[in-house]
């Protein structure tokens, strides 16, 4: 895994929050919930291509 792509979740990671934080500050909590779960879910599709690599590196190790 690439130190950009940690540093990318990370940078989604604080976003989410700030805006997280700020919606939930001036009573939007319903916007702040659809965000976080917004942020979890593109991080969640960032990670299938990194999934997939794990697989199929396990899979030549052991000769699968």
């Amino acid at each position: 895994m690439e130190i950009t792509f940690i540093f990318k979740i990370a940078g989604i990671g604080i976003i989410v929050a700030m805006l997280y934080q700020i919606l939930s500050k001036s009573g939007r909590d319903e916007y702040a919930m659809l965000v976080v779960l917004a942020g979890i879910a593109v991080i969640a599709v960032m990670m299938i291509p990194q999934i997939e690599t794990l697989i199929d590196l396990v899979n030549a190790s052991f000769d699968l």
